[in-house]
């Protein structure tokens, strides 16, 4: 797991700023259909064709390299005639990262702004998968940016994201309702959560804030956020998405009975608890409250199942534990502040939870019916392991009490909202993500 840096500079943002704050909504009428096939977890292909995007719709669009890549710049050619303000946000699964290059050339040779994040699997209608890529449409492309270098000082880093929101925000009406930025951060950094406080004080209630963490599920460094030219690790992609933009973050996880203090934790690693080495107190409260036997070689098995709730003002936000050292340290998925209060929750079975049903009515009260239209949807890995195949079941009830006709997106490394009654924003784990 990485360890907070030294502190230094970030890099300067690149910036891109072809086009007013806008999402299109068009419909596909002058460029060929692009076939949207979701592979299956094991590479086979089924049946199952994601219907053409109605008017209205977030996603436009599906090309899946394995059919044949060499049709990919035909397809945005077309794209491109008809639309000459679009721009293109790509996700990948990381088992077709090795496209980015392809995919970068052929956006530069069609003249399509481009931005995109790796992650450990795409969803869609058909459940999960580790092939493909979803092409989402933005006409005319948002204003966006790359902000690099943000793992050493989270003061530094959120200095660079703000100066780069400023700069795309210059001039904008100050009677406007704020955009939305959305950012995708490189799940390896250690201190979003601080990075997002620090980006709030600079910025305040500007914009609103959501976004997700893309990279690797095994935690391994890779470089997970590109645009048209780069590809690059440790750095925060950011877009300025239209204020009309809907989303709700949700986990609706139940709360255990015991409270616990970080007493002693830097960055995503919990040191002591209660005085003791945190992986101690955490075996201990298992057996306590839900007798089970932890020990190290099932800790794998358990914790996804059994994560820390940071407890807050308002509520409380999963930390799910992923690694421990001998010491007796934890390792979370997002920070945990020194002397945080911390309560040791349980996940629930799907025919428990109730997540499902509080975010479509969520969703239903900041955009109306959603029925018809195709949603943008993030899945934390961690919540994907606790439910196993029970998550695809959760997305198919997740379209069902939506009414949408299409879900898109990916698994995700952490996910970010904005608290409704304040505007400032959050870092969470196990959280489901939608966005129309």
């Amino acid at each position: 797991m990485p360890a907070d840096g030294q502190s230094a500079p970030c890099r300067r943002a690149a910036v891109s700023r072809p086009g007013t704050i806008g999402l299109s909504l068009a419909p596909m009428r002058s460029a060929r259909r692009a076939e949207c096939r979701c592979a299956s977890r094991n590479g086979a292909r089924p049946s199952h064709l994601f219907p053409c995007p109605k008017q209205g719709a977030m996603l436009q669009g599906f090309y899946h390299f394995a059919d044949d890549a060499r049709a990919l710049p035909e397809l945005l050619q077309a794209w491109r005639a008809g639309h000459p303000d679009l721009g293109l946000l790509a996700l990948l699964p990381e088992a077709e990262a090795a496209h980015i290059p392809a995919l970068q050339a052929a956006c530069r040779a069609a003249g399509i702004a481009l931005v995109g994040a790796v992650f450990p699997a795409l969803l869609g209608d058909a459940g999960f998968a580790d092939r493909g890529i979803w092409l989402v449409r933005l006409d005319p492309m948002p204003p966006a940016f790359l902000v690099t270098d943000l793992d050493h000082d989270p003061g530094a880093a959120a200095a660079g994201v703000a100066a780069a929101v400023s700069a795309l925000t210059a001039g904008r009406d100050a009677d406007a309702d704020p955009a939305m930025l959305f950012m995708l951060f490189d799940g390896m950094l250690p201190t979003v959560g601080s990075i997002l406080n620090g980006v709030y004080n600079h910025l305040g209630s500007r914009v609103h804030y959501a976004g997700v963490n893309a990279g690797s599920e095994t935690f391994q460094p890779m470089p997970c956020l590109f645009d048209s030219d780069r590809c690059v690790g440790n750095a925060v992609l950011g877009l300025l998405l239209p204020a009309a933009t809907a989303y709700v973050v949700g986990h609706g996880y139940p709360v255990a009975r015991s409270l616990m203090n970080a007493t002693s934790a830097q960055g995503n690693r919990i040191d002591r608890i209660d005085g003791r080495p945190a992986f101690d107190v955490y075996r201990d409260v298992m057996r306590s409250e839900f007798g089970i036997e932890l020990d190290h070689a099932n800790f794998y098995d358990y914790a996804a199942h059994f994560p820390f709730g940071l407890v807050t003002a308002i509520d409380v936000l999963v930390r799910i534990p992923v690694a421990f050292n001998d010491d007796g340290s934890l390792f979370c998925v997002g920070e945990v502040p020194p002397n945080a209060k911390l309560r040791l929750l349980r996940a629930p079975d799907l025919a428990e939870s109730r997540c499902v049903e509080s975010l479509a009515g969520r969703l239903r009260e900041r955009a109306g019916d959603p029925a018809g239209r195709s949603m943008l949807v993030f899945y934390c890995a961690g919540r994907r392991m606790h439910f196993g195949a029970d998550a695809g079941a959760e997305i198919a009830r997740l379209r069902a009490f939506t009414g949408v006709d299409t879900v898109a997106g990916a698994l995700s490394l952490g996910e970010i909202d904005s608290l409704e009654e304040f505007g400032f924003p959050r870092f969470h784990n196990a959280a489901l993500v939608c966005l129309l």
